[in-house]
């Protein structure tokens, strides 16, 4: 476990959330705002994220009370342990977008933003910030530790720890992130549902959960939610993955990645359909990661929008509608008989369900890691975490991000493990 001597007292901490909502968000703030208070500090709640920040400048931007942030006070954390949503909001701004690598945290131009988020602090009077978000804002927070760690000796500095917050559960460093249970148990029940709805009309829903990078959350939808076949990310291996030349629009060299093969899923969707007619099953629920549509053709993504951080939205692209019609036309062409899909995106609607008590726990525990962090140990650039039974980790940002590109790294599920074997042994055998 990392120890570190305390360093200068804290006075001021402030508590940031980015990226989107969570279920136990308010237990993380209500418990990191409570803890801090009790041991004397002041806490001054950021409102969405880094927008206003990445804006301040003392003359023409300075920032405003109410607007872009609150002094916490005992009403504030009344029974918000347990509230839905995000008690300071939260935002997507990046003030660290045009930092590409290493070498551009010496460029005062890719810089100014991530310059201006730490004067926008210091105007605040704060000591230290809680970091809470995922792996895009723990990359935000890593180079804000960075910068401060070039400003002169001496210079007065905002002291940074991160807690993770991801529904996808795909972060290095942490077993679970909180609110997946929550997220979990939200779509599983969903999908029961449609599971009822498909088995009185003899039709198929196919179900794209979130889930970008990684495929935990399509899994576990899965599982408790008693689907009869779960495509994830990692499983764009042997025919359902295709090479595809990606020529840089930048001039440089092309490159081949491994894309999604959409006819082989296609197939895959209706050999599950015949299979199960066979058993005399005419009835069933298929589970995408929607993040499988990261990984289509370019051709079928070049003029998708994407958000601040450069991903493609995916909400836009409806890969669960897609593969639907597209099965529906296959399965008709193959036995001249007509089947209803139906696809759905689920999501959203979890994001902000009423957290399940094990992420109560979960997001209490980190919340006062987070004053632990500041203040007991005086760190500085870590992450709180948890292992076994709540234990408390405190990982340094270094051990997670990587050192020349400064990127986080994604947690796949491992192919063969107990998890995935879990997952893919409960579905329909083809």
């Amino acid at each position: 476990m990392t120890s570190a001597a305390p360093k200068t007292p804290m006075k001021r901490v402030g508590i940031l959330f980015s990226g989107g909502p969570a279920p136990a968000a308010n237990a993380v703030i209500s418990a990191a705002a409570s803890a801090l208070r009790r041991a004397g500090c002041e806490v001054v709640g950021i409102r969405h994220g880094y927008g206003a920040l990445q804006e301040y400048d003392a003359k023409t931007r300075p920032l405003v009370p109410e607007e872009d942030f609150h002094v916490l006070e005992d009403r504030d954390l009344w029974g918000l342990r347990h509230a839905r949503g995000v008690l300071v909001g939260t935002g997507r701004a990046n003030p660290g977008k045009p930092v590409k690598s290493a070498l551009d945290m010496n460029d005062p131009g890719r810089t100014d933003g991530l310059r201006r988020v730490v004067e926008g602090l210091l105007s605040l009077d704060l000591d230290g910030l809680v970091s809470i978000g995922g792996d895009d804002t723990l990359r935000t927070a890593n180079l804000l530790y960075l910068l401060q760690q070039k400003m002169p000796e001496g210079a007065r500095r905002v002291r940074i720890v991160h807690v993770p917050k991801t529904i996808d559960n795909d972060y290095r460093g942490i077993d679970f992130t909180f609110g997946f249970f929550t997220a979990v148990d939200f779509m599983a029940t969903e999908l029961l549902n449609l599971r009822a709805d498909a088995m009185a009309t003899s039709s198929y829903y196919i179900v794209e959960t979130m889930g970008r990078k990684a495929g935990w959350l399509a899994y576990g939808v899965a599982v408790a939610g008693e689907a009869h076949l779960v495509v994830g990310v990692e499983d764009v291996v042997g025919d359902l993955a295709v090479e595809e030349r990606i020529v840089d629009p930048d001039g440089g060299l092309p490159r081949v990645e491994t894309r999604l093969s959409l006819d082989r899923l296609t197939e895959r969707v209706v050999d599950l359909i015949v299979a199960r007619e066979k058993r005399g099953k005419r009835y069933g629920t298929v589970v995408l990661a929607e993040g499988l549509a990261e990984l289509l053709p370019e051709s079928l993504l070049k003029d998708v929008a994407r958000d601040e951080h450069g991903h493609v939205s995916l909400g836009r692209v409806n890969l669960g509608r897609m593969i639907a019609r597209d099965a529906a036309a296959r399965y008709e062409a193959r036995t001249g008989r007509a089947k209803k899909l139906t696809g759905v995106q689920l999501g959203y609607e979890s994001r902000c369900a009423p957290p399940h008590a094990f992420d109560v726990l979960l997001g209490s525990q980190l919340g006062v890691g987070a004053k632990n962090a500041l203040l007991d140990r005086g760190l500085d650039g870590h992450m709180v975490s948890v292992a076994g039974q709540l234990e408390l980790r405190y990982v340094p940002f270094a051990d997670l991000v990587n050192p020349a590109t400064l990127k986080t790294e994604v947690r796949f599920i491992e192919r063969g493990s107990d998890f995935h074997t879990l997952a893919t042994q409960l579905g329909t055998r083809l």
